[in-house]
């Protein structure tokens, strides 16, 4: 009787560890970056390569971070999402080019409907990505007027997403 009673508690685990996994959002990974300084970065702009952005220049509003490339198929299904955010002057967006051509990176803005960008930085050799745990694009981080990192979205920003989560916390910390 013992010897089936463990390989029987061993299954009903295994069984209970599947069915708690299959319950979570693959799209809420924990970030250890939640709460900490966005990393310090200084790049140069996807459409004036002579000038430089900063998280400082961003320093005292609520912004948003959004790793996207011309290679990312998943970005062309957000990028009308950020061209309507940008219309609705709601938050500003600072685009982070990852990995990507600066020519392939403008051809795709153009032919994908434009720029919804305050600025790009181009972050080539993926360095400030991975500063920032980027696995994967797009991703995007919700800023505080301080620099802190207070939210985490992974895969294409959806309106959904917008509505319920990214904007009204946006409003929260921008209140306070």
């Amino acid at each position: 009787m013992r010897r089936f009673l463990l390989p029987l508690v061993v299954f009903i685990v295994l069984v209970g560890f599947l069915a708690v996994g299959l319950r979570l959002n693959p799209r809420e990974v924990p970030s250890p970056l939640i709460g900490k300084p966005v990393p310090s970065f200084r790049l140069a702009q996807l459409h004036a390569g002579d000038k430089f952005i900063s998280a400082e220049d961003m320093r005292g509003k609520v912004w948003l971070l959004n790793v996207w490339a011309s290679w990312c198929v998943s970005c062309r299904q957000e990028h009308p999402v950020l061209l309507d955010l940008d219309r609705q002057k709601k938050i500003a967006i600072v685009g982070l080019n990852y990995k990507d051509d600066r020519a392939a990176a403008q051809a795709w803005l153009t032919r994908y409907g434009g720029d919804p960008y305050l600025v790009s930085a181009v972050d080539a050799d993926g360095r400030v990505g991975i500063d920032l745990g980027v696995y994967g694009v797009p991703e995007t981080f919700l800023i505080d007027k301080n620099g802190v990192i207070r939210y985490k979205h992974i895969g294409p920003v959806t309106p959904e997403a917008l509505k319920n989560k990214i904007l009204p916390l946006a409003e929260e910390l921008t209140r306070g």
